[in-house]
C-alpha cells in the first residue's frame, strides 16, 4: 500500500514538474508558428466570372515607399491631405508632414506595456476631427487585474495634444491576443475590437471585454441601441479581430479576425465576417468550416493562415478597378488580400486575390488615402518579419 501511495506521489510530482516545460514547449509551438509564410499565391481565386465583367479596365499601379526609420507601425489616419499621424506599437504617434517623419513625436504613452503583440495600436479620427480636433488611441497597459487595452482621446494640438482622457478600460489584454483596432462607423459610433487575451473562454462572457466588437458614443458612454443592456458589446465570440471597414452603399460591417495557432485549435482558420448587431461568432466552440446554429459562419476562411489585419474599402475612382473592393493587410501572408462583391449582391463574393507587387514583407494596415491612393504599413521590426532597409515603412499604392 505504502508503495503504492509513493509511486502516485512520485507520478504526481513528476507530473507538476514537467508542467512548465509542456507549457513552454506549447508555446514555443505556437510562437514559431507566427513565423511560417502563407502559402496563397499571387493571383485571383475566381468564385464567379460572369460578375466580373462589370469591372472597368484596370489602371496600372506601382508601390513606393513613402517614409521609412518607422517602429512596428500599427494604424495611420489622415488629418488632412499632407499631414498624417501613425501609431508606433512601442508607444509613440508619430507625424508625417510632406512626405517626412517628424522628429518630434505628436505624444508618446510611457505607461503601455509592449512586449510582444501588445502596444499602442489602433487610431482614429472623430467624425468632426474639422471642427473638435480629437484622436483616439487604444493601447495596452498594467491594470489591477493585469494587462489591460484602454481607450483615450485627446485634442491634437499640432505638435502637442491636450488632455489625456480615457473614454474606456478594463478591457483583457495580454502578450497575445490584444486586439485592438479602433474605427467610426457611419453612425458616428466608435468600434473597438478586442482579443481573448489567451483566454477563449471570455470571448463568450458577456461580462468579459474581451473577444468582442465593442461600440461607444464619442464620448465613451454606451449607445441606447446596443444589443446588450448597459454594455458597450455589439457581437461576440472572436477570437482576436484587427480590421474593421465598412462597405460603400450598405454601410455593413465587415471584419477581419486571427484563426488559431496549435496551442488553440487547428493552425489557420483566419476570417473574414460580416458583423450582425448582437450576433455570435463562435469562437472557442467553432472555428474554421465548422458551423453551429447558434453562431454566424464566416464569409471567407484562410487556411494556411494568413494573419489578417487591418482592413478598407476603397471608394474612389483613381484606380477605378478596385472601386467597391475590400481590402486587409496580412502578416504571415506578407501582402494585401482584395476581395471583390457581386454589385447585384453585396454580401456575395466573387473573387479574391493576393495582389501582386507587394513584397514588402509583413504588412499590418492598410487605408485610403485623401488622394485616392491606398497606403500600407509594413510590420517587419516587430520581431517576426526579415528586416528589409529603413524598416518599417509607410507605402503607397498609386497609379502609374
Amino acid at each position: 500500500m505504502r508503495e503504492t501511495l509513493g509511486n502516485k506521489k512520485l507520478w504526481l510530482y513528476g507530473g507538476l514538474l514537467l508542467l512548465p516545460f509542456c507549457l513552454l514547449g506549447w508555446w514555443i509551438v505556437d510562437y514559431l508558428a507566427l513565423f511560417s509564410t502563407s502559402s496563397l499565391d499571387n493571383g485571383p481565386v475566381v468564385i464567379d466570372q460572369r460578375a466580373l465583367d462589370t469591372k472597368p479596365d484596370p489602371v496600372p499601379y506601382e508601390a513606393v515607399p513613402i517614409v521609412g526609420g518607422l517602429d512596428v507601425p500599427w494604424s495611420l489616419v489622415f488629418t488632412d491631405t499632407d499631414r498624417w499621424l501613425v501609431s508606433e506599437r512601442s508607444g509613440s504617434i508619430r507625424i508625417v508632414e510632406d512626405g517626412r517623419v517628424l522628429n518630434e513625436s505628436l505624444v508618446s504613452f510611457d505607461n503601455i506595456s509592449n512586449t510582444a503583440e501588445e502596444g499602442l495600436m489602433g487610431l482614429a479620427l472623430d467624425p468632426d476631427y474639422a471642427v473638435n480636433r480629437l484622436v483616439y488611441a487604444c493601447y495596452a497597459a498594467p491594470g489591477e487585474d493585469g494587462l489591460q487595452d484602454r481607450v483615450v482621446r485627446f485634442e491634437d494640438l499640432g505638435d502637442d495634444v491636450g488632455a489625456i482622457e480615457t473614454i474606456l478600460e478594463g478591457i483583457p489584454a495580454a502578450r497575445f491576443h490584444a486586439g485592438c483596432r479602433l474605427g467610426f462607423g457611419p453612425d458616428k459610433k466608435l468600434y473597438i475590437t478586442t482579443g481573448d487575451a489567451t483566454n477563449g473562454s471570455i470571448a463568450q462572457d458577456q461580462a468579459s471585454l474581451g473577444g468582442k466588437i465593442l461600440r461607444i458614443n464619442a464620448d465613451g458612454s454606451y449607445p441606447e441601441d446596443n444589443p446588450f443592456d448597459n454594455s458597450p458589446i455589439w457581437s461576440l465570440g472572436h477570437r482576436n479581430p484587427q480590421g474593421v471597414a465598412w462597405q460603400p452603399g450598405t454601410d455593413q460591417l465587415f471584419a477581419t479576425e486571427h484563426g488559431p495557432s496549435i496551442v488553440d485549435g487547428p493552425a489557420g482558420g483566419d476570417e473574414v465576417n460580416i458583423i450582425q448587431r448582437g450576433a455570435n461568432y463562435g469562437w472557442p466552440i467553432v472555428s474554421h468550416e465548422r458551423s453551429d446554429e447558434r453562431f454566424i459562419s464566416p464569409l471567407l476562411v484562410f487556411t494556411p493562415a494568413v494573419a489578417p489585419s487591418g482592413a478598407t474599402f476603397y471608394d474612389s475612382d483613381v484606380l477605378p478597378q478596385f472601386a467597391d473592393d475590400f481590402f486587409f493587410a496580412t502578416l504571415k501572408g506578407e501582402g494585401i488580400i482584395r476581395v471583390v462583391f457581386d454589385r447585384q449582391e453585396p454580401s456575395k463574393v466573387i473573387q479574391y486575390e493576393k495582389l501582386e507587387g507587394i513584397d514588402f514583407g509583413r504588412i499590418r494596415d492598410v487605408v485610403q488615402g485623401p488622394d485616392g491612393s491606398l497606403y500600407f504599413l509594413s510590420s517587419n521590426r516587430d520581431g517576426r518579419g526579415e528586416l528589409r532597409d529603413d524598416d518599417d515603412h509607410i507605402y503607397r499604392l498609386a497609379p502609374l
